[in-house]
Order: C-alpha cells, then sequence, then structure tokens
C-alpha cells in the first residue's frame, strides 16, 4: 500500500525503492539535492562517488567528482546551467558543467580562513546566483558568521553578518535560495529562523517559528513562490523523543504562513513515510520533493547503539498526487 503524506493541495506519495543504482555506484549521505531544467536530480553526497545524476525515475545518469571533492554539502543548478558544488570539507565553491569539468574555484582547498575571522571560507555551505546571474552569493556557516558576495566571475565584493540572534546576525547560516525578485532567503539553522535580506545584504524581515531549518527552496510557479523547509529533528538527548519538532518538511508562504507539512509519526525512522533528517530539499518541475538526508551521521544521535541498517535511506522521492500535481 503506497505511503501518503501531507494533505490537501500539498499530498504526496512516497516513491518506494528510489533511486535504482548499479551496484558499483554506492551513495553515502545524500548533504545536498538539486534539479536542472531537464529534471536530472543531482546527489552531492559524502561516499565514494560524490556527485551522482539520476532521472526521475531513479535510473542512473552519469557520476562524477571523485578526485575532486573532500566532503559534500551544497549543491545549486543555476540558471546559467552550471552546477555550484559547496564543499566544507576543504573550504571551497566549486562551478562544474553538468558533466563534471570545473570551470572555477572559490577559496583554496584544504586552506580555511581563520575561525570566526569573517573571511572567505571556514566550513562553507550553500551557494546561490542573483537572478540577473551577476553576483554569486555563499553562506559560510560552521566556522563563520557570514554571507559572501562575489561578482559571476569570482572576485570578492562584500561580506554580511556575525555571530549572534539578533537581525542580521548567524548562528549557522545553513542554506540559502533566491527569488525573482531578487530577495535572499538564509536558514539560520541554530537560530531557528529564516532571515530575508536584499542583494547588498539589508536585513528585510525574518520567518520564526521553526525548528533548526536546514533545507530551503523555493518554487515559482504561476507567479506565485512557496517556500519548502527541511526542518531538522531534535538532536540533543534530553528532547530527542519530543513530539512536534521533526525531522519533517514545512510548506509555507515567503512570509511565513503555513501551506502544509510532511512529517511521520513517528517522524524519525528508516521507513516509508519517516524521516532521518531533512538537511536539504528540491523540487523537479512536476512539484514532486526531493529530500538528501544524512543518515549516517543522524542514525547514531537518534537511536544509540542500534546497527546502522543496511537499507539507509539517504535520499527520499515524494511524488505530488491530488489536486496540486503538475501536469508532465
Amino acid at each position: 500500500m503506497a505511503v501518503i503524506m501531507g494533505s490537501g493541495d500539498y499530498t504526496f506519495r512516497v516513491e518506494e525503492q528510489w533511486p535504482k543504482l548499479p551496484p558499483d555506484v554506492a551513495l553515502g549521505d545524500v548533504s545536498a539535492v538539486a534539479v536542472d531544467d531537464k529534471d536530472r536530480v543531482y546527489l552531492f553526497n559524502r561516499g565514494p562517488n560524490p556527485m551522482v545524476i539520476v532521472d526521475t525515475a531513479g535510473n542512473f545518469v552519469d557520476t562524477w567528482g571523485q578526485d575532486i571533492f573532500k566532503d559534500a554539502h551544497g549543491v545549486y543548478v543555476g540558471p546559467d546551467g552550471y552546477i555550484y558544488c559547496t564543499d566544507w570539507g576543504d573550504h571551497t565553491v566549486r562551478r562544474c558543467t553538468p558533466d563534471g569539468k570545473v570551470l572555477m574555484t572559490l577559496g583554496t582547498p584544504n586552506e580555511p580562513a581563520p575561525y570566526m575571522s569573517g573571511r572567505p571560507f571556514n566550513r562553507c555551505t550553500q551557494t546561490v546566483l542573483s537572478p540577473d546571474m551577476d553576483y554569486l552569493y555563499v553562506t559560510d556557516g560552521y566556522g563563520n558568521a557570514k554571507v559572501h558576495k562575489f561578482t559571476r566571475d569570482g572576485k570578492y565584493v562584500t561580506s554580511w553578518g556575525e555571530s549572534g540572534s539578533g537581525p542580521g546576525e548567524f548562528n549557522l547560516p545553513h542554506a540559502i535560495c533566491c527569488d525573482k525578485d531578487g530577495f535572499f532567503y538564509v536558514a539560520d539553522r541554530e537560530n531557528h529562523r529564516i532571515q530575508i535580506f536584499d542583494g547588498n545584504g539589508r536585513f528585510e524581515a525574518q520567518i520564526n517559528n521553526l525548528h533548526r531549518p536546514g533545507g530551503l527552496y523555493l518554487m515559482e510557479s504561476a507567479g506565485e513562490t512557496v517556500c519548502y523547509v527541511g526542518e531538522l529533528g531534535p538532536f540533543y538527548s534530553f528532547n530527542r523523543r519530543a513530539p512536534n519538532l521533526g525531522p519533517r518538511i514545512s510548506i509555507m508562504t515567503p512570509d511565513g504562513k503555513p501551506l502544509g507539512r510532511l512529517a511521520g509519526d513517528p517522524p524519525y525512522g528508516n521507513a516509508p513515510g519517516q524521516f532521518l533528517s531533512t538537511h536539504s530539499v528540491a523540487l523537479d518541475s512536476r512539484g514532486n520533493i526531493y529530500v538528501g538526508q544524512v543518515g549516517m551521521n543522524s542514525w547514531p544521535a537518534l537511536f544509540p547503539g542500534e546497527p546502522i541498517p543496511e537499507d539507509l535511506c539517504q535520499v527520499r522521492k515524494l511524488v505530488r498526487v491530488g489536486a496540486g500535481a503538475q501536469a508532465a
């Protein structure tokens, strides 16, 4: 029997046995997912094949990056058709062709900026282009508290943010998206919010009432924007089993009005309809959701002492059904 999540316009069927990879193409934790204009899905992961590409049915297309990446964190398919890979392990951002040729590298591999120095990069997390494709923006989150702005050809422009909890301050800027009007949404994970800025870093607004937002995706269709947020569940031992905190996918308007929510019961687990971690979120042209999970990292904390399942789910596909489904 199919497993259904959500309700109303935001109803999804869990696609089981997805993706379908050859035996010699192993996945590690899928830190990031992205979808291109041909609905090919890029699985940026921490296994022996850092970039694995599949079609929407989950059929294997390609793999690359074996001699390039150290530790995957963020991936973004730009409107220019290039793939922007943010590697928190060697503190770089690389612009790649869809078949894996590196065209540009921001940062010096394996040479991080000093911790909380504000200089690029110390364990950077995600990259996005401005709508006019003139500028690149990089969240620098684990060893910094910044968003860095570069020209598209890699020239540094400016940075904003510092450690803290006030407007324009960050406690792990984990993901970044841009809407069609040039406003940037930053998942300020450990401050439990999304902050919104203009292209020069001016604070505009924030969305509260979230729990550790890690994955972030803006879906624009028919003139409307919908925000999909992967909320990571409780991680500390004292609240790990607390209800109503995730892991889950929350769906909302750009100003934070709830539209839907996808969560299991219990929310955490390896079974269809459950999540281990909602680290990254992306949608294809039909409104199907892809969720990258860092299950190898999450399992020992969620289930201490229990062996990691051989069929650990590293990425989930949720097929949109009902009134909200998009035509092919």
